[in-house]
């Protein structure tokens, strides 16, 4: 294994993490009732946007996402990261803004996993 695979494997693990982050922080404010922005979220977004840049880096000596899957992705990152970031020092957080950010987050790792 070369060194560019090694980094983008190393990439790739710490985007994972983000996921969890952002996803785990989510189902765990939603469970304590009191919809907020919590700091899993904000960081799991954060990492999220700046590993997914990272990945979408032509790495893969021709094996490349395709242009779209990329721009999409970075799209739903985007709206993410803002969503999370502009509320996080809300004392409450609306349902359908807290629910929105779950489903993109969802919909961001099924483009990740479906798109070919």
């Amino acid at each position: 294994m070369g060194r560019v695979e090694a980094l983008r494997l190393i990439l790739l693990y710490v985007h994972l993490i983000g996921f969890a982050l952002l996803l785990g922080g989510a189902i765990a404010q939603y469970l304590t009732g009191k919809i907020r922005i919590n700091a899993a979220m904000l960081w799991g977004s954060v990492i999220q946007l700046l590993t997914g840049i990272g990945l979408s880096a032509p790495l893969r000596d021709g094996d490349e996402p395709a242009p779209a899957k990329l721009v999409t992705k970075l799209v739903l990152a985007l709206l993410i990261f803002v969503m999370v970031f502009f509320s996080r020092k809300r004392a409450e957080v609306n349902r359908g803004h807290f629910l929105a950010i779950v489903g993109l987050t969802l919909a961001n790792a099924a483009v990740a996993v479906f798109w070919r």
